[in-house]
């Protein structure tokens, strides 16, 4: 059947984005039902979101899906955001998508503002406890986990033989003469982080034994970010800022750039970033290697935020058994292999990630690694306090203006401010 794709490039605001719900179905063994067909037997039609990463393997999938449920797709060619902030308007205006991509921690904000639908996920292995909990909140699912993501650590391999294994081995790399910053005496580029952003460093805070929500994520009345333990790692960062690092990565809008600068020209010997930076270190034609995120000085593991992007259905579609059983195709074992090997992003799939894992593929198998260590990042609507809430906090301890723990605390009135005020009146 012929795919309709349309492009919408609008600034600010969107036109389309709505999703479905569904019912039940392995994704890998679906049959057609009435529901995608109208009275007369024609096909009906399928509305899907994608975002432009992904275009091609969902162009790729979609003729077999259209055969067996005769129904044609059509595509909307946009932004993933774009398509999100488009749905509470578009939805209920039936000028939306039935289908829709997004972040992990958008998922249960959508899902609790009543704008996508609840799902089922199918009962095949295809995802362990931390997948599920990714697309859930009060006990509801919301969305078919796709890709994950996670931080991980970049290494030179023309500047060290191995990746570091421990925040010791990068402390002593610190101390060669050969990284130091000539522009500022004293300082060191042996080694960066971009900790001036809560995504980067809460990470390094989970593994000494500091939250962001409770222990589940889940409870905003439980703010852990002041705790004694978030405290520490908030001093271990400082220390990085005070005694190591130039000036320029205490920068918030420039200190990613200027860590990829430094890591592309030979000057740094190991990053942390995320699979998205392997695109701009190709590019430099830098001979590196990728790894897990070294043990931290506790001797305990870097916990960062299991990132990645869910498939959803719009609470106001119209069709939600068939959007159901799109979600399970899109994410059956099949179809997650075809995914990586058309964008070399990483399935959620289980059975497909085990596949993917052997590819040979350094980048892969480290992001594998580290998502075992990783934490579901809360999506709970409180979290969007958080993000700017702790905005300042590492700048305002590491430029020190405050004390790490009286920037904690500032971060966490703040936040618990803005909650109170937002949430809870």
């Amino acid at each position: 059947m012929k795919k309709r794709v349309w492009k919408n490039g609008l600034l600010g605001f969107v036109l389309v984005s709505a999703l479905v719900l569904g019912a039940c179905g392995s994704g890998e063994e679906t049959t057609g039902t009435d529901s995608s067909t109208g009275g007369d037997g024609e096909a009906s039609t399928l509305k899907i979101d994608v975002d432009p990463r992904y275009i091609d393997y969902v162009n790729e999938i979609i003729p077999a899906f259209e055969e067996e449920h005769n129904v044609t797709i059509e595509i909307s060619e946009r932004d993933m955001f774009d398509g999100l902030e488009a749905l509470p308007l578009d939805g209920p205006a039936e000028i939306g998508s039935d289908i829709l991509i997004a972040p992990y921690d958008r998922v249960g904000i959508l899902g609790q503002q009543g704008h996508i639908a609840e799902v089922t996920l199918p009962d095949d292995g295809r995802y362990d406890e931390l997948d599920q909990r990714q697309v859930t909140l009060d006990e509801k699912v919301y969305g078919a986990p796709f890709v994950i993501e996670s931080l991980v650590m970049y290494y030179n391999k023309d500047l060290i033989d191995q990746a570091p294994e421990t925040f010791e081995d990068l402390e002593a790399l610190s101390k060669d003469d050969q990284y130091a910053f000539e522009n500022e005496e004293g300082t060191s580029t042996a080694f960066l982080a971009n900790w001036t952003t809560p995504y980067q460093y809460i990470g390094l805070l989970s593994g000494y034994g500091g939250y962001v929500f409770g222990e589940e994520g889940t409870d905003p009345t439980d703010i852990g970010l002041n705790s004694p333990e978030s405290v520490e790692g908030i001093t271990y960062i400082t220390n990085w800022y005070q005694n190591v690092w130039p000036q320029g990565m205490l920068d918030a809008t420039s200190s990613e750039n200027f860590m990829n600068e430094l890591f592309t020209s030979g000057k740094t010997a190991a990053v942390i970033n995320g699979p998205w930076g392997a695109s701009g270190y190709d590019e430099a034609g830098v001979n590196y290697g990728v790894s897990t995120i070294p043990t931290l000085p506790n001797g305990e593991e870097y916990e960062p935020f299991a990132g990645g992007v869910a498939w959803v259905a719009s609470k106001y579609s119209k069709n939600p058994e068939l959007a159901q059983e799109w979600l399970d195709y899109v994410t059956n074992k099949e179809n997650s292999e075809t995914l990586y090997e058309l964008t070399s992003e990483i399935p959620a799939n289980q059975e497909a990630r085990t596949v993917v894992s052997e590819s040979g593929n350094e980048l892969t198998k480290a992001v594998i690694e580290q998502f075992n260590t990783a934490v579901p990042m809360p999506n709970i609507p409180e979290m969007s306090e958080v993000w700017t809430g702790a905005e300042t906090m590492i700048f305002d301890a590491a430029s020190g203006n405050e004390s790490p723990k009286q920037a904690a605390d500032d971060a966490v009135q703040l936040i618990e401010e803005n909650i109170t005020q937002k949430y809870q009146n």
